[in-house]
């Protein structure tokens, strides 16, 4: 009986609080929009890190014609160099490419989020993504962290003032479970796309001069 009791009112609980969620949504004082502004911000920090990507490509595919052409040369102090630089080079692709993927992922949510107010399991793992995705471009992108770092706050603003009216208490960290599933899956989609897109530089002896990171 106490089982039933407590199932009835967590499920009114439950019902209570979507019902407060949608209500801040629609209300005097509207999230809606907030989101959709955030939302809008983050396919504009996309379509940079894809402009980004576009240019690294370009700058791999040259600095991968050289070191074939040093490699083809035997001229092992060349090609041990071009091969460096283009090692450094793939590596800030995939940096931009699993940034690029995570925001993606969660641009999604926040776009679905403004139809059903799933807040609760929307905003927090965004906020931690937005904030570990800020801290990996510091060395491929500084610039991307400034906006960034602005669309966290905006997002984490929203979270205070839903918390303010519905009365729930949210829990944010950048190292949370969905956060963190969210950014392994990114790394994940960025390794295999890595791996079939970029060639392998030609050796001329057993062992490749070229080893992926």
């Amino acid at each position: 009986m106490s089982t039933k009791f407590e199932k009835g009112w967590k499920a009114q609980e439950k019902e209570s609080f979507g019902k407060r969620t949608r209500e801040t949504i629609r209300g005097p004082q509207p999230m809606r929009p907030q989101i959709q502004k955030a939302t809008q911000q983050l396919t504009g920090e996309v379509n940079r890190l894809d402009q980004a990507m576009n240019r690294l490509k370009q700058r791999e595919s040259s600095i991968f014609k050289k070191t074939v052409a040093a490699v083809q040369a035997h001229d092992q102090e060349t090609s041990k160099a071009y091969s460096n630089e283009l090692a450094e080079v793939r590596k800030m692709q995939k940096i931009v490419m699993q940034s690029k993927i995570a925001l993606e992922q969660i641009t999604t949510r926040l776009q679905t989020v403004t139809d059903i107010g799933d807040f609760a399991a929307t905003l927090a793992p965004a906020i931690g993504v937005i904030r570990n995705v800020r801290t990996t471009l510091g060395e491929a992108m500084p610039d991307a962290q400034g906006a960034l770092g602005e669309i966290g706050a905006q997002l984490t603003s929203i979270m205070g003032d839903v918390g303010q009216i519905t009365g729930a208490t949210f829990y944010q960290a950048e190292n949370s479970e969905e956060a963190n599933k969210i950014l392994s899956e990114a790394a994940a989609i960025a390794e295999k796309r890595m791996s079939e897109s970029l060639p392998e530089v030609p050796n001329t002896s057993s062992q490749s001069i070229f080893t992926s990171e």
